[in-house]
């Protein structure tokens, strides 16, 4: 199925709203018994150096190869390009692998989820944030 490109925009703003808040989820019921100030300080500091470091930029990078698009309507799965899907796909694994054999403490687990899973969602939301503005910046002009 072939959507507009602001529809691909809202496909991914969704996809890493659900997988963020899932994660956060996760890391807030695993945290429990280990809120501490210095845990709280540690995700802190992690999340905005991802953030910063990787997120913010994979988000302006899928958007702007989304609004590029030269075809008015792609496929649905456009979002993200295959090396993401890659990523995405070892990603959950290894979150499934390390949850289910306990290869973390769960200490590391709910400092890492934390952190992760608001990095997701932040993202989500700045996607939602692209889609909903009155007015992008001139390098993203919809076609």
């Amino acid at each position: 199925m072939k959507v507009k490109n602001r529809t691909l925009l809202l496909i991914a703003a969704v996809v890493w709203s659900i997988a963020g808040f899932n994660i956060l989820r996760i890391g807030l019921v695993a945290y429990e018994g280990y809120w501490t100030l210095l845990n709280l300080l540690i995700s802190i500091v992690i999340f905005s150096l991802f953030w910063f470091m990787v997120f913010k930029q994979l988000v302006n990078k899928h958007t702007e190869r989304i609004i590029n698009y030269r075809e008015k309507k792609n496929l649905f799965l456009k979002f993200f390009d295959v090396k993401s899907f890659i990523i995405m796909a070892i990603m959950m694994t290894l979150g499934l692998l390390i949850r289910s054999f306990k290869l973390w403490p769960l200490q590391w687990i709910s400092v890492f989820f934390l952190r992760l899973g608001s990095d997701l969602s932040l993202s989500g939301l700045l996607f939602c944030g692209v889609v909903l503005a009155k007015q992008t910046h001139s390098l993203f002009k919809f076609k």
